[in-house]
């Protein structure tokens, strides 16, 4: 039951989500929009400004061999042009402290928050934004070169896209096709700029996307509406992660279709907080399909978990994905690590507090960090760098 020589283990956090205090960003502007679809602010979020030193510390404790961060453009460029060298340093110690804890450092560049005044401009609907980003990933990986050991250009690209453009859940609350379309060709973009960006400062070190991917299932009659839905949410970002170092996987559940499009979840069907179903297998099928349609591009699972307030459910979740993982590592697809959503309970975008999938509970007046039997159970996991036989 091992993984192979290397396999990296890691959790994941975003910055807006753990921070705390991220006024700058469009998405503290959305929690405070009247009407907007936010169940309650971010506020003080993990506090993790402050405390990244204990969380790394925990996860060297626990065993962990990585950690997938990110950090916050609103804070490095709060305004057109001018950057911030104290922000910089910031991100830079926290990959520092990766380093000396023997972690490493995987670094996002934008995880779905922007500064306010680029959400001004137009976001990811004025085109002018990928050459904004390519500007930014250079100034970043300029920065952090030495101590980052892979960095992500966008996460989840098309969760943006969808859910704020055409769905309205995320800034800007848009509920636009058009504007979908334009996002999309903007963050394709962005990432093809960002690329070579990175690479001409930071040579050396492995750059790629990170994409929402679900298993998709069509019921008879519904395999046309489920090829036009894959192919918007994953093949045309998919296919531009062909030739990249590698291509982020962050899978959850399944998504059914039928002949008059998206299905609900089955009568009776278990479910998570979420609440979509619970279905750990779906990450198979997502390593699977990503390695086929970019052409063999290695596999990082940057996210995979589960919400929910039964600890033993979490460690079957995971133990259920990860034999999915061995299976696609037998048949001989390049799976390079496995990252775990999330290291803590934090700030789950509309749904606020309430969705817990983290490894850590965190104490909403102290902040007290309190691991939970998953948390050593996967990390003793990553420290023998096999699943248990049983």
């Amino acid at each position: 039951m091992r993984f192979p020589d290397g396999f990296l283990w890691g959790t994941a956090t975003s910055a807006h989500q753990v921070e705390g205090g991220n006024w700058n960003s469009d998405w503290w502007a959305w929690e405070h929009t009247p009407g907007s679809p936010c169940s309650e602010p971010s506020g003080d979020a993990c506090d993790q400004w402050h405390r990244y030193p204990e969380d790394i510390r925990l996860l060297a404790q626990l065993g962990f061999t990585a950690y997938r961060f990110s950090v916050e453009w609103a804070r490095i460029e709060p305004e057109e042009g001018e950057w911030s060298l104290a922000a910089l340093d910031h991100y830079r110690r926290i990959a520092a402290t990766c380093r000396a804890e023997g972690l490493e450092p995987v670094v996002t560049l934008h995880h779905f928050s922007l500064p306010r005044w680029l959400a001004a401009k137009g976001g990811f609907t004025d085109m002018a934004t990928a050459d904004r980003f390519a500007r930014y990933a250079e100034r970043v990986a300029r920065h952090l070169r030495g101590v980052v050991a892979r960095i992500c250009t966008v996460n989840e690209p098309n969760i943006v896209t969808a859910f704020g453009h055409e769905v309205g859940l995320f800034p800007p609350g848009l509920r636009d096709p058009d504007a979908r379309k334009r996002a999309d060709a903007t963050m394709i973009a962005a990432h093809r700029a960002a690329v070579p960006a990175v690479k001409t400062v930071a040579p050396g070190v492995p750059v790629g996307l990170c994409l929402s991917m679900n298993e998709y299932q069509a019921e008879p009659g519904g395999e046309a509406a489920m090829h036009a839905e894959r192919a918007r949410m994953e093949d045309q970002y998919l296919e531009i992660a062909h030739g990249d170092d590698f291509v982020g996987v962050q899978t959850y559940t399944r998504q059914r279709f039928g002949p008059d499009g998206m299905l609900p979840p089955p009568p009776g069907a278990r479910l998570t907080q979420m609440p979509y179903e619970y279905w750990p297998q779906a990450l198979e099928a997502t390593i699977r399909r990503a390695w086929a349609v970019t052409r063999g591009t290695p596999v990082l699972v940057t996210e995979h978990g589960i919400a929910t307030d039964d600890d033993a459910e979490r460690i079957a979740f995971v133990t259920e994905g990860l034999h999915g993982v061995q299976r696609c590592l037998g048949d001989g697809i390049p799976v390079l690590g496995y990252t775990y959503w999330s290291l803590l309970d934090n700030f789950e975008w509309v749904f606020g507090y309430k969705m817990r999938f983290g490894l850590v509970d965190v104490d909403r007046t102290t902040q007290r960090r309190l691991p939970k039997p998953s948390a050593a159970w996967l990390g003793a996991v990553a420290r023998a760098n096999a699943l248990p036989a049983d």
